[in-house]
């Protein structure tokens, strides 16, 4: 299980939520990354108060750093080598916060 920080609606501070989410195997054309460190920046602030647009529900920090764990039908662009141990590590920026996109323990 991993934990992410939610909000449903738009507002303060007080719409964070801290919840334990269950991480699935990636579907056709993603990958599942493991995080390591989540930026957060002001763009977080505007998402989480409306100055920029938020599908809800949404989440905190559109940079991330971590691991790769899994990799769905088609994705070409990140290779992983085979061996248990063996996982490339990516780094993720995007317009919108890395916890709506995906989620990682």
């Amino acid at each position: 299980m991993a934990k992410a920080i939610r909000f449903y609606e738009i507002g303060g501070p007080e719409v964070l939520k801290l919840e334990t989410i269950e991480v699935g195997a990636p579907g056709p054309g993603e990958a599942r990354v493991r995080h390591t460190g989540i930026a957060v920046n002001f763009i977080d602030i505007y998402f989480r108060t409306g100055v920029y647009p938020a599908q809800l529900p949404s989440g905190l920090g559109s940079d991330a750093v971590g691991v790769v764990e899994a990799i769905g039908d088609g994705v070409s662009d990140i290779a992983m080598t085979s061996g248990a141990k063996v996982r490339s590590r990516v780094m993720i920026s995007t317009a919108a916060p890395v916890s709506a996109i995906f989620s990682a323990a």
